[in-house]
């Protein structure tokens, strides 16, 4: 599975959980959308959620900063496709769902494929790491028993309406 990440750098270089996953050669970054490959982009805007049906081999993901996050931002080809419910675990948004850093985003979507291994990889680099994990290890797992999207969207349901209470 191949990570490609569309790099704004409007971020914290510090807390770029982009820019550390491409030191470590486990992502590609990427200065243009025209530079950007095809693929699964995760964007929280998409009308269809990431389902294991997904897997074309290469994830895209939008480094930004969420006050720029807005919908043209995520204007690069590709089947876009949102993440389901997750809680963050990094230690800006810890315990705001939907509010994932990239390398969050990555292990989610690399988890609800089928890419356990690959997403505990990925969060090894990070001390917050192993809780995102333990957080969506449920969550996590019933998606990724999914056959597509709109089961997906049935499971996230479950965890939505369980808030409400």
């Amino acid at each position: 599975m191949d990570l490609h990440v569309r790099y704004e750098g409007d971020d914290d270089p510090e807390k770029c959980t982009a820019r550390k996953l491409a030191r470590f050669d486990m992502a590609e970054l990427h200065h243009t959308a025209r530079e950007t490959p095809y693929g699964v982009v995760l964007n929280p805007h998409a009308e269809q959620a990431l389902s294991p049906a997904d897997d074309t081999g290469t994830l895209v993901a939008l480094d930004c900063s969420w006050e720029t996050a807005g919908r043209a931002m995520f204007e690069l080809d590709g089947e876009h496709r949102a993440l389901p419910f997750l809680v963050a675990a990094n230690p800006v948004n810890y315990g705001q769902p939907f509010q994932l850093n990239t390398a969050e985003a990555f292990a989610g979507a690399l988890a609800i494929l089928g890419y356990w291994e690959r997403a505990e990889a990925v969060l090894s680099k990070f001390t917050w790491g192993h809780t995102f994990l333990e957080l969506n290890e449920e969550p996590l797992e019933r998606y990724a028993d999914c056959e597509d999207s709109s089961e997906v969207v049935a499971v996230q349901q479950e965890y939505l309406d369980a808030g409400e209470d």
